[in-house]
């Protein structure tokens, strides 16, 4: 009978010690409830296995705090609730209270901490899947008695909110640690200013030491790298009579991210990166010595890039106000006007306003804000208000379309440059505006630009062609669309001649050579961003503020002594004005002098993205916002195509597409580019290999279709994330025992040879069905919906690279296609190589070096080269 008790008491020890087994267990458990206490040596885990909840100490401290970090990095403590009262052993524990508290004791009972919520009814904790622990009644979860997202420490996660709630009173911000041991209130606090815009503002007690930016309805303006990792994460902002809050949402499979306060008052923004195990810094502000809150005073602008005897300048019509603090480059004491306003009692005024583009807009404290206005009728404001400063657009959400009306009226402080910052209008007398025809105005359009590496931006040459010659059978195409330019097929010879002697004005800015050396730092080797046949390309910034690209021509025996070939291309690229091209603000020609102001343009060319080894960066490219890549492009062509003097490209390829911000493509022109002049009896060859329309490289036949053939090269290489050309090796093996007739030839019989080819197998895998081989393994497989519209886009793409010209739609007829998924389309032919393509070729080029010289009236036709 004893042993029978003994092995009874055994059993139900063994059973208790499974029950705490389990219970302990971290990744089995993410709630608990009254009675089952969690102690320093346990966890709780959240149910994705993300977050864990228990004791732990920071850094080398001994002391213990109840904290949630992240699962993959103890070290990423993102809440703590003993801040102010840390354990001094290992005896905590986290416990349910009667009346339906969180408490943590100490070893003799006294409370560390309480959640000081109360409740009737049964209570259970849970550890969210977002790092939340919530208290909420047991059965329910639909009511939270309480959540630590209430209660930030130095974090903010994916879903918590910080800002005001104006019903309650209730605010939420981020608190600094004290150190990096010792995680109770420090001196830096990170919270919402909702008096004005909506701005991030750090403080270090009563002072403030870093903003983030006026929200402007996108982001805060003065965090343009938000930009960078939209794939990661977007903003979420409310703004009501309840609440202004902001919080950020991690975007469904990306990766573990978070904002923290560090100690030194300086904030980050950290994404995990799971191949190195560790955080990578996105962001970090103050990032330089411009984030200083007024670094330059009152009516100050920093500007980070120049040098550093003078980050600091004063705005235009003003001067500092202590010129000899500022020798001493004390510029805290700011600038002050230098010209008094001229605003009467009844509002007349004959001030204006200087626009100052690409800055971080002023501390918005107090600022009057009106979202349901025009610019335009804030404009009309401010000029009626003697008080008003400076305005400008309170929302950007529609891209260029600016809405809404901030307006100041107390100083304007903390501006700085910043890429893709906003415009700000400041107010100032008459006298000190800049002169309205001054010759180094640039264009007011907003820059959206793009810098690439290995690509510059191009000399874009417009010749008149008056010939018309004919090599081959009539080209023919559909001949209208649902486009509202015209879409009409002409045929051009390789033969033509340019008879206008005098160039027209051109209808954009002059810039003189001086203001363009400073803006390039004097044509600085370090601010060279490409380099091509014809020309070196800069970075460049602007007296306004903006960033541009800067392509100084280098002279050439095409440019003739007086430049109006020059002169004839400003004119007309000047009227090129559309969505999806690259635009041209402004030209310089001073002695022998050829200066072009284009875009700038920072998220780079398509070829970046759809051929990078790095599949992260080919997959920031989805299908989505591929097809809006190939509706765009199609759309720029045709509105080249549609002109009343059709404008031929000849040169479309990834690297000639750029990307702005919002991945909206914009047809540029580089790298192969060649100049005309008049007189010229031939035009040159343009081809890139791997994209030359087959009669162009066999018989200089230029026509709209040839600009076709290249696009579809480029939409199959889009969706495929495959280069089409596959330049043989034999062609440099062979290359030094040929003239360079023979090297010609040989390397476009071998071009054409790989496009055919290379065309093939896309033919093949649409043919049979089988077009999730084609597409690009770096993006994650389409809906059935977008594989459907995919589908549809290789089928137009093999349409495009038919070797007939009379095969192949007109641009206009594709860009119906695409934006119509009802519309019919007609089967491609099979592609098959053409063996008449050699001797063509050789006769071709044998007749090419002879020179052709027939001429015929023509439309005239602008080549971009």
């Amino acid at each position: 009978m004893e042993t029978t008790i003994i092995h009874l008491l055994s059993l139900l020890l063994l059973l208790l010690l499974l029950s705490h087994g389990a219970f302990t267990a971290g990744d089995a458990i993410d709630t608990f409830s009254k009675g089952r206490n969690i102690t320093d040596n346990d966890t709780l885990v959240s149910a994705d296995g993300v977050f864990t909840l228990g004791f732990f100490s920071p850094g080398v401290s001994t002391k213990r705090y109840l904290g949630i970090w992240f699962t993959v990095s103890r070290d990423a403590v993102c809440w703590v609730a003993n801040r102010d009262r840390p354990i001094n052993d290992y005896s905590g524990v986290l416990v349910v209270s009667d009346t339906g508290s969180l408490l943590v004791r100490d070893g003799s009972g006294q409370v560390a901490w309480s959640s000081n919520s109360t409740s009737t009814s049964p209570v259970e904790a849970q550890l969210l899947n977002s790092g939340n622990l919530v208290l909420h009644n047991q059965g329910t979860t639909t009511t939270i008695l309480w959540q630590s997202f209430d209660y930030p420490s130095n974090v903010m996660l994916s879903g918590m909110k910080v800002g005001k709630n104006f019903w309650n009173g209730a605010e939420w911000y981020l608190t600094s640690w004290r150190s990096a041991d010792d995680p109770s209130p420090g001196p830096y606090r990170r919270a919402l200013d909702t008096s004005g815009l909506p701005d991030n503002i750090v403080w270090e007690g009563d002072a403030k030491t870093y903003r983030a930016g006026p929200w402007n309805g996108r982001w805060f303006s003065g965090i343009p790298e938000v930009l960078t990792y939209t794939n990661v994460m977007e903003y979420e902002m409310v703004i009501s009579p309840r609440e202004t809050t902001y919080s950020y949402i991690t975007k469904p499979g990306g990766p573990l991210t978070y904002i923290v306060l560090l100690d030194t008052g300086v904030v980050r923004r950290l994404v995990w990166d799971a191949d190195a195990r560790a955080w990578q810094t996105y962001f970090q502000g103050p990032r330089d010595v411009c984030d200083t809150y007024r670094k330059c005073g009152a009516f100050g602008l920093c500007d980070a890039g120049a040098a550093s005897t003078s980050f600091c300048g004063c705005l235009r019509g003003f001067s500092p106000a202590s010129p000899a603090a500022w020798d001493s480059r004390d510029t805290s004491g700011g600038c002050r006007r230098n010209v008094k306003l001229d605003c009467g009692g009844d509002g007349a005024t004959t001030d204006g306003f200087l626009l100052l583009r690409a800055v971080k807009l002023p501390d918005a404290h107090n600022v009057s804000v009106d979202r349901s206005t025009t610019l335009e009728e804030c404009r009309a404001r401010c000029l009626a208000n003697c008080s008003c400063l400076a305005y400008a657009a309170a929302d950007i959400r529609d891209g260029d379309v600016r809405s809404g009306c901030a307006m100041w009226t107390d100083e304007i402080v903390d501006v700085r440059y910043v890429d893709h910052g906003q415009d700000l209008y400041l107010r100032l007398a008459k006298s000190e505006l800049p002169p309205p025809s001054s010759p180094q105005a640039f264009p007011t359009a907003p820059v959206v630009g793009g810098s690439v590496a290995v690509v510059v931006v191009i000399v874009l040459v417009l010749v008149l062609i008056v010939i018309r010659r004919r090599r081959g059978s009539t080209i023919s195409g559909a001949r209208s669309c649902a486009l509202s330019f015209p879409c009409i097929e002409h045929q051009l010879s390789p033969a033509h001649s340019v008879t206008s002697s005098s160039a027209p004005a051109p209808i954009v800015p002059y810039v003189d050579l001086l203001t363009l050396r400073e803006a390039t730092g004097y044509f600085s080797e370090s601010n060279i961003i490409g380099r091509g046949g014809f020309g070196v390309v800069y970075e460049g910034r602007i007296p306004d503020g903006r960033k541009v690209a800067v392509k100084r021509i280098i002279q050439s025996p095409l440019l003739d002594e007086g430049g109006e070939a020059f002169m004839r291309e400003v004119e007309v690229m000047s009227k090129l004005k559309h969505g999806n091209l690259v635009q041209l603000l402004s030209y310089c020609k001073d002695g022998n002098e050829r200066i072009l102001v284009y875009e700038y343009m920072k998220n780079k060319s398509l070829d970046l993205y759809i051929f990078g080894e790095d599949p992260k960066l080919r997959d920031l490219l989805n299908w989505e916002r591929r097809l809006e890549i190939i509706r765009g492009v199609a759309k720029g062509v045709a509105y080249l195509h549609g002109l009343n003097e059709e404008v031929i490209h000849r040169d479309l390829k990834p690297s000639n597409i750029l990307l702005d911000d919002n991945w909206k493509p914009k047809i540029a022109d580089f790298g192969t580019a060649k100049l005309f002049v008049v007189d010229q009896t031939n035009p040159t060859l343009v081809q890139t290999a791997g994209y030359t329309a087959p009669e162009y490289i066999t018989e200089r036949y230029l026509t709209l279709k040839c600009d076709v053939y290249s696009f579809g090269v480029m939409l199959l290489e889009i969706v495929s994330g495959r280069k089409n050309r596959n330049t043989p090796t034999l062609l440099s093996d062979v290359s030094t025992l040929l003239t360079e007739i023979l090297e010609d030839v040989f390397f476009s019989f071998l071009e054409w040879t790989s496009i055919t080819f290379n065309a093939l197998q896309a033919w093949e895998s649409w043919n049979q069905h089988r077009i999730t081989e084609l597409l690009d393994s770096a993006v994650a497989q389409p809906e059935p919906e977008l594989l459907f519209e995919l589908d549809r886009c290789v089928q137009i793409g093999l349409l495009c690279v038919q070797q007939s010209p009379n095969d192949r739609p007109t641009i206009c007829a594709v860009v119906t296609m695409l934006n119509n998924s009802s519309s019919q389309i007609r089967a491609p032919k099979r592609l098959v190589f053409d063996a008449m393509t050699e001797p063509r070729l050789r006769e071709a080029d044998h007749s090419a070096k002879e020179g052709a010289s027939s001429t015929s009236n023509g439309s005239h036709t602008i080549y971009l080269s």
